[in-house]
C-alpha cells in the first residue's frame, strides 16, 4: 500500500514533465504519450528499488529518456519540427506591442522553435532540459548518461548553431 502511495504521489506528477522530455526526442504527441505510459510501467515493475535512488525525479527522467531514444531509433525517425499548439510558443504581450509586432515576434519564436528542431538530439535534448525546464547540468548530466561537460558542450554548440542560423535567415531571409 505504501508503493502505490508513493506512486501516486511522487512520480505520477511527472507525468508532464516526462511527457514534454519524450515530446522534444520523439517529436510525435503520440509517441510521446506511448514513451511515458512505458516509463509509468518501467517505474512501478522497478519498485523495489526506489528506496535506493537519490533522485526518483531523475531516475524517471533517465528512464524516459531512454525509450524515448529506443523508439525513435526503431522507427528510424529523421528529425522534423515540434507539433503545433504546444507549450513553447509564448509570444510577448507585456508591452501591449501593436498586432505587426507581435506578428514578427511570434515568427521568430517560431523560427527558433524550428531551428531547435533541427539540431542534432543531444544538443536539442540539452538546450531543453536547461533552457525550459531550469534543470541544472548534474541532473541533465544523470538524466542522459553523460558527463556534466559534454552537458555544456552540447548547450554552448546548440545555441551556437541556432545564434547562427538565425542571424543568416534574419540577414539575408530564408
Amino acid at each position: 500500500m505504501k508503493e502505490i502511495s508513493f506512486f501516486r504521489n511522487e512520480i505520477l506528477p511527472l507525468k508532464n514533465e516526462l511527457f514534454r522530455l519524450a515530446m522534444r526526442i520523439t517529436l510525435n504527441r503520440d509517441d510521446a504519450e506511448d514513451v511515458v505510459q512505458e516509463t509509468m510501467l518501467k517505474v512501478w515493475n522497478r519498485r523495489e528499488q526506489w528506496s535506493e535512488l537519490e533522485s526518483i525525479e531523475a531516475y524517471c527522467l533517465t528512464i524516459c529518456h531512454n525509450i524515448a531514444l529506443d523508439k525513435i531509433k526503431r522507427t528510424d525517425r529523421q528529425n522534423s519540427s515540434l507539433e503545433e499548439g504546444n507549450s513553447y510558443e509564448q509570444a510577448d504581450h507585456s508591452y501591449g506591442a501593436n498586432p505587426e509586432e507581435q506578428t514578427v515576434q511570434r515568427d521568430r519564436v517560431e523560427l527558433v522553435r524550428q531551428l531547435i528542431s533541427q539540431l542534432p538530439e543531444k544538443q536539442r535534448t540539452c538546450m531543453q532540459l536547461r533552457d525550459m525546464e531550469g534543470k541544472a547540468y548534474k541532473d541533465i548530466a544523470q538524466i542522459m548518461g553523460i558527463t556534466e561537460q559534454q552537458v555544456k558542450v552540447n548547450i554552448f554548440r546548440g545555441r551556437q548553431a541556432i545564434k547562427q542560423k538565425f542571424m543568416q535567415i534574419e540577414q539575408h531571409g530564408l
